[in-house]
């Protein structure tokens, strides 16, 4: 009998392809297989041994390069043949990333495998544009979700609904993952649950790679700004008075420019 190989889930970050982790680069380096997805920074496979497989399973909105599913049939059928398997994935595994999904899938094959983690995109993108999740005075929590639940959305996702009566006051700073298509449904969530239409919010569009763009607004007029500067995926927004944090500090750098000017 041939023994099972393993399975690392890889944290590959939040596009930057510096802010990946050195243990996640020997995983790659490593690895016989790698299943990657499409915010994946394409620059870390060429870490990649010379004989690797590469499987591109990427998932972008209403198309899907393989199924959930398949995803996990090929970890399991490719670790059963002895091979070393990365799963490389976008930020971290266990935020948004379906990582607990796969480790149990692989666990229930009795297949060893181990969790490297990553940088998730609230953190470093909210970080590479000037936007603290926390700041003192200001705010003293965060909380990340999921804006691909609103009311009326017909995807099929699973599980309850999003409690934006709760999250609207029960932590300081909002940081929604995959809501681009949903900022109107977002906005009206929000207020409708007494959330301030004079809330600041940032909308930070593919953060920390050389194609990011931020912008702030206000609640009740982000979606507008949103359609003005064509907003696209993979984009976050976050809500909240530490978002103004970023325009204080772009007028102090102006100040500064124009004094050394």
């Amino acid at each position: 009998m041939i023994r099972p190989g393993s399975v690392s889930i890889v944290g590959a970050g939040p596009g930057d392809p510096e802010l990946i982790t050195v243990k996640a680069l020997k995983a790659i380096h490593a690895a016989d297989v790698i299943l990657y997805d499409r915010l994946v920074n394409e620059e870390l496979l060429s870490y990649a041994g010379s004989g690797s497989i590469r499987i591109y399973c990427g998932k972008a909105p209403g198309q899907h390069a393989m199924p959930q599913g398949t995803i996990q049939r090929r970890l399991i059928e490719y670790a059963l043949e002895g091979k070393r398997v990365v799963r490389l994935k976008g930020g971290d595994p266990f935020v948004f990333g379906r990582g607990g999904e796969e480790v149990l899938a692989l666990a229930a094959r009795g297949i060893p495998y181990e969790v490297i983690p990553g940088i998730t995109s609230a953190i470093g993108a909210a970080a590479a544009s000037g936007v603290p999740l926390t700041h003192r005075g200001v705010a003293a929590s965060f909380a990340c979700v999921t804006g691909s639940r609103c009311p009326g959305e017909s995807d099929g996702q699973v599980g309850p609904p999003i409690r934006w009566d709760l999250l609207a006051h029960a932590v300081d700073t909002l940081v929604i993952y995959m809501g681009v298509g949903q900022l109107k449904e977002i906005r009206a969530e929000l207020l409708r649950h007494g959330k301030a239409g004079s809330t600041p919010v940032a909308l930070i569009e593919s953060g920390t790679t050389g194609r990011q763009r931020t912008f702030v607004s206000t609640l009740t007029e982000m979606h507008k700004l949103a359609a003005a500067v064509q907003l696209s995926n993979p984009a976050l927004i976050i809500v909240g008075e530490a978002a103004a944090i970023r325009e204080q500090l772009r007028q102090l750098q102006d100040q500064a420019s124009a004094m050394l000017g």
